[in-house]
Parts: C-alpha cells; structure tokens; sequence
C-alpha cells in the first residue's frame, strides 16, 4: 500500500493538471503515463551506463542516442519551464514516437504519444513532481500506478473501469492462475485483471521468477490483452510495466471479430468483464460465435473464462 505522503504528492499532480486546463481525466493519466515512461527510460540507460563503467565495455543497449543526453528526464527535469517545455515538445516526444522498432509494447504504443500540456509552467510543475516520488520500488509503483487509475474509475462513461479491484482479486482467486498458464482478456482496458493474474502468481507461485523457463514464460508469453482503444493499450502496457512485467503481449484486436477465431484454444485462462460497451460490428464477428447466439450485442464464450455481467 502507498503511503498517505505518496497520495497527497499524486493528488497534487492530479490538481495541477486540473488547474492548469486539463480535466479530462483519460487525458491526465495519458500525459502522466508518457512522464513516466520517459523517466523509466532514463533510468533504464542508467544503469546500462553503469554497467558498462563497471565492466569497462561498450554500452549494451543504448535507449538515448549519442549526443542527445538533452532528452533525458535526468537532463531535461533541470531546464527552466520555457527550455523544458521546448525540448520535451519539439525533441522529446518525437523521439518517443520513434521507439516502437525495440520491439517492447511499451515502446509500439507510445508511437501516437501526443503532447497535450498546454503550459511551460504546467509541465515544470509536474514534472518536479513525478520527479519527487519515490519510484525504485516495484510494489509502490505499481500501487501509485493504480490509485491514479482509481481516480478515474468514477468517470463513469468508460466501460473498461467498472470492474472493482476486490472482485477482480477474488476473480483472480477462484481461477488460481498457474506458472505455466497462457492468460487472455480480450477487452483488457487499463489490463487490472492481467496484473491481478501477474501478482497472485508472484504470491502463490513465487519460484516462478526463479527458474528461467517460468520466468521467461512469465515476462514474454503469459499475459495477452486486447482493447481496440488506443489510450486503453497505452495506460494497460504502463501498468503491467509498473507492476513488474516486461514484454506482456498488449495489443490492438477486435478479440470478436472473425479474423481472430483461430485463437480460441490459445489460451488456458480467460479473465474478462464483458458485455463489452457499444454494439459489434455484425459481418465481421466469428461464425462460431454467432453459431451461438444471434445478436449485434457483445457475448463471451470460453471452456475456461469467469466473467462479470
């Protein structure tokens, strides 16, 4: 659990985004999203840095390119509000959008990264402070990460928050994830059951993360989310990031559609909160699902899924 100073310093952020002009809350936890993901970047070649200096060798991996340190959160944190605002906007988010062909899903989704901060003085007063929040541990990242994400769950409007964090939890218990499970929701949204999935592993399975087979499995083939909203995918790949898990398969897919039907057996656990919001798009959902039921509303079908109705 995070502190109370942690949500107090969250909720600072919150008002200031809101007192700077942007109170659509999808848009404040995509633009904090992006500042995350950037300082995460930076401390990523950091530690490659590191590594290098201490085994006298070449960079590995290098996140920034050469000559372009002026890029980097630990670089770019320090500038004057004007000179910040120029180079995160004209510098930084250009290069973001460039960072899908590392083949992470962090990186794909971040390609439409838009910045939407409207003030030099706005953008240097969230930055100070994201900058001021203790972001080492796992735990507490991911715990931030998801009272941001609490804040918005009272919109009301978006279909992907109404499922509670306790009743995701006792979902996540009563299908008992296994280490060698290939888990699936097909409209992840902000992906709570597939972290929910990730922690009770970690929890119950804890030798997961210690034998390389499982841990592989664990980090690159275990956890798959669809959504087809783009800020959806971008704030769900944030939030299995933050919680742990470094290459979840988060992708764009209709998961109804015909052109899917040949996944059906793919998976060993289906978590999922259908109905799904809006109507289907008819002549191109999967015959066999429509085998079962005739209807523009959206259905789920699974030998191994519990869903909330």
């Amino acid at each position: 659990m995070i502190t109370g100073d942690i949500k107090n310093q969250v909720d600072r952020i919150w008002d200031a985004f809101w007192s700077g002009g942007i109170s659509n809350p999808l848009e404040v936890i995509e633009q904090i999203t992006y500042l995350l993901f950037l300082r995460r970047l930076d401390d990523l070649h950091t530690l490659e840095e590191n590594k290098s200096n201490r085994l006298k060798k070449p960079m590995e991996r290098r996140i920034f390119p050469k000559g372009k340190d002026a890029l980097r959160w630990s670089r770019f944190k320090n500038l004057a509000p004007a000179e910040m605002y120029a180079v995160v906007s004209e510098q930084v988010f250009p290069f973001l959008r460039t960072l899908g062909g590392d083949g992470s899903t962090y990186a794909h989704h971040m390609k439409d990264a838009r910045f939407t901060i409207v003030t030099p003085a706005l953008l240097a007063k969230v930055v100070d402070l994201i900058g001021d929040i203790p972001m080492e541990d796992r735990d507490t990242k991911g715990d931030l990460y998801e009272y941001m994400l609490g804040k918005i769950a009272s919109a009301g409007q978006n279909g992907q928050f109404r499922t509670p964090r306790h009743i995701i939890r006792l979902m996540v218990e009563m299908t008992a994830p296994q280490a060698t499970d290939t888990i699936c929701d097909p409209a992840c949204g902000t992906a709570g059951f597939l972290v929910a999935a990730g922690e009770y592993l970690r929890e119950h399975h804890p030798n997961i993360l210690h034998n390389a087979k499982l841990k592989e499995h664990f980090h690159h083939r275990m956890f798959h989310g669809f959504d087809f909203d783009n800020t959806m995918l971008r704030i769900g790949s944030m939030n299995m990031l933050l919680h742990g898990v470094e290459n979840p398969d988060i992708r764009y897919r209709d998961s109804l559609a015909q052109d899917h039907a040949a996944d059906a057996e793919s998976y060993t656990l289906v978590l999922a909160n259908p109905p799904f919001a809006g109507s289907l798009d008819y002549e191109n959902t999967a015959k066999d699902l429509l085998q079962i039921v005739k209807t523009k509303k959206p259905n789920c079908s699974s030998s191994r899924c519990f869903c909330v109705y």
